[in-house]
């Protein structure tokens, strides 16, 4: 069965570059489809932040796309994600997963405050 578990700063400043990891058992991020970023604002929906593909491709959400990065450590069985300039609204629960399953971290809380 797969797991993942999401890791990271809880606490960011503004302007600043928010960095979290996720690291996978049980499956390889080389073998399996596509690995995904999502988070959830208070009081707000899911929203997709963009994946990351077995083959090392990635597609972004065009609303992010401009501050969203997605990298993988294929030695460690990780994918990260990097948010850049990050604003309060940024505050939110992160959450890695693999699309389509089951298959979700418990989410990191991140907020964003100077």
């Amino acid at each position: 069965q797969v797991q993942l578990q999401e890791s990271g700063p809880g606490l960011v400043k503004p302007s600043q570059t928010l960095s979290l990891t996720c690291t996978v058992s049980g499956g390889s991020i080389t073998t399996t489809d596509t690995w995904s970023w999502i988070r959830q604002p208070p009081g707000k929906g899911l929203e997709w932040m963009g994946l990351i593909f077995y083959s090392g491709n990635t597609a972004y959400s065009p609303s992010l796309k401009s501050r969203t990065s997605i990298s993988r450590d294929t030695s460690k069985n990780q994918f990260s994600l990097q948010l850049s300039s990050v604003t309060p609204e940024d505050t939110a629960v992160y959450y890695c997963n693999v699309p389509g399953t089951e298959y979700w971290g418990q989410g990191t809380q991140v907020t964003v405050s100077s």
